[in-house]
């Protein structure tokens, strides 16, 4: 009989897999547990439609991913903050301002936990930060700190 798991299930599969049970064991465990549901035509359907909708929103992240990469690779997103004599700075640069300015300046919104930086820019100069915009994609973008 096929089943539909609605949870993971040792031996035989993960949640979303469709898989040939034996008749007794989805009678007696895995529907009355709740691990599985029956495999018509209908529910076949159903995660078919899912799995191309899934695949669609994931393919059209992607592009998104890709058009940000190009906007913010090698592009110099600049400081002016106030600071002492040394060259030190009165507040650091975080990766929240850092966003804040890339949405501003290019236009480009980020989340402050994909931007990667050694740490918190304390001193004026040029850094680095690389921008996590999907799995397999990041963007390189030049921080230039003047006081």
């Amino acid at each position: 009989m096929k089943v539909l798991l609605l949870a993971d299930v040792k031996g035989k599969g993960k949640k979303g897999d469709i898989v040939n049970a034996p008749d007794g064991y989805a009678r007696n465990y895995l529907f009355p547990n709740g691990l599985a549901a029956e495999a018509t035509a209908q529910v076949l359907n159903d995660v078919k439609n899912k799995k191309e909708a899934e695949e669609f929103r994931k393919s059209e992240e992607k592009k998104a991913a890709l058009a940000n990469k190009e906007k913010l690779d090698n592009a110099s997103v600049v400081f002016k903050t106030t600071g002492g004599v040394d060259g030190r700075l009165y507040s650091a640069v975080t990766a929240k301002d850092i966003a804040e300015k890339i949405s501003t300046v290019l236009g480009v919104e980020v989340d402050k936990k994909k931007i990667v930086i050694a740490d918190n820019i304390k001193t004026v100069g040029e850094y680095n930060a690389t921008v996590k915009l999907y799995p397999e994609i990041s963007a390189k973008v030049r921080i230039i700190v003047e006081a």
